[in-house]
């Protein structure tokens, strides 16, 4: 680019001295043309000597510039990509890092669930689990003495473990019997064979988990349903959404549980909504049975009030006398000032 704006000044220089050179040749016969033309040449010469000297070392100079240039690009190129190469090969070891302690975890993990699947084969810790689960979720929704544990709600030996406490008739509390069940072995068995892709085995578990689950309503039913001391329906808990999915994908489990038992089936979720429901109808109930109080204290504060009205009117007719007495006492005062105005005043003592 730079010899590209040396050509371009010669060439402005040669128009400018061929300007110069017309003017003097019409100005002037006295000088010599061809001197002229001659002087004009050899300055060009020189000019373009000095251009192409200029250019020779501004070449060489970027030359150098350029090479230096690629020297410092491919050092920084080199040292950058070493520390790329470095910090990507410490991230991998990080990564493999972890990776080796996860699965060391997951080994951990899956020896936890063994154990955890060993304590589960145990009925009666099977048991205990759904009933610490249906326990939390009554402890986290409705309050103490809403429900109760271990409630004889026949009035007999039997025991239901939760008992929901309704409101009856003269103050006497009607219970909503509520137990947990988890038939885990007839569950388990179904879920291999539907891992395995056997569908007579399938058939047969399912069916095993439908007169497993119609035998537990039953048992719930005898045991805990007495009208009016319970409700006419009690609630069997499944303390696991796939349990409980699955004893829903049976057609015509849960009506018939419904109409032959009078027995709700309940997931996790489907007891979390139904005691939210629960709570506000206990709320509703509460500000229905305050409502009358509540009336009967507006009435009270209405009559106290019409009394404070009758005391504020005494009170504005005593302001209106006081107020009238001051105004006559003011008459008065300004009478007695128009008689002292001809009254000499008193010297002062001497001090």
């Amino acid at each position: 680019m730079e010899w590209l704006a040396f050509a371009l000044v010669i060439l402005l220089l040669l128009a400018i001295l061929a300007c110069v050179a017309a003017l003097l040749l019409r100005r002037s016969d006295l000088t010599p043309l061809h001197a002229r033309i001659e002087a004009v040449e050899r300055s060009l010469d020189r000019l373009d000597r000095t251009q192409r000297e200029e250019l020779t070392t501004g070449r060489r100079e970027i030359r150098e510039e350029l090479e230096r240039i690629r020297h410092t690009v491919d050092e920084k190129l080199e040292t950058t990509l070493q520390r790329r190469l470095s910090e990507s090969f410490r991230r991998v070891s990080e990564r493999l890092e972890q990776v080796y302690r996860g699965l060391g975890e997951m080994q951990t993990l899956a020896l936890e669930v063994g154990d955890v699947k060993r304590a589960l084969t145990n009925v009666k810790t099977r048991g205990m689990w759904g009933e610490v689960q249906a326990g939390a979720l009554l402890d986290d929704v409705l309050t103490p003495d809403q429900f109760a544990r271990n409630v004889a709600v026949t009035g007999t030996a039997e025991r239901v473990e939760f008992a929901i406490r309704m409101p009856g008739e003269s103050g006497h509390p009607v219970w909503l019997p509520l137990d947990a069940k988890f038939p885990m072995e007839d569950y388990l068995r179904l879920v291999e064979a539907s891992e395995k892709g056997d569908a007579t085995a399938v058939e047969v578990h399912a069916r095993r988990l439908e007169n497993r689950v119609r035998d537990c309503a039953q048992t719930i039913s005898r045991k805990y349903l007495a009208p009016p001391l319970t409700t006419d329906f009690a609630i069997l808990y499944l303390p696991t959404e796939s349990l409980f999915a699955e004893v829903l994908r049976r057609p015509g489990l849960v009506e018939a549980l419904q109409h032959e038992f009078r027995v709700t089936i309940a997931g996790p979720t489907t007891l979390g909504a139904f005691l939210n429901s629960l709570r506000m109808g206990f709320r509703t109930l509460a500000i229905q049975q305050r409502s009358g109080e509540v009336w009967g204290l507006l009435g009270e504060v209405k009559t106290e009030f019409a009394r404070y009205a009758e005391i504020l009117e005494k009170v504005q007719r005593k302001l209106q006398e006081a107020a009238a007495t001051v105004d006559t006492g003011l008459t008065r005062t300004r009478a007695i000032e128009r008689k002292l105005r001809d009254v000499s005043e008193l010297p002062a003592p001497p001090d």
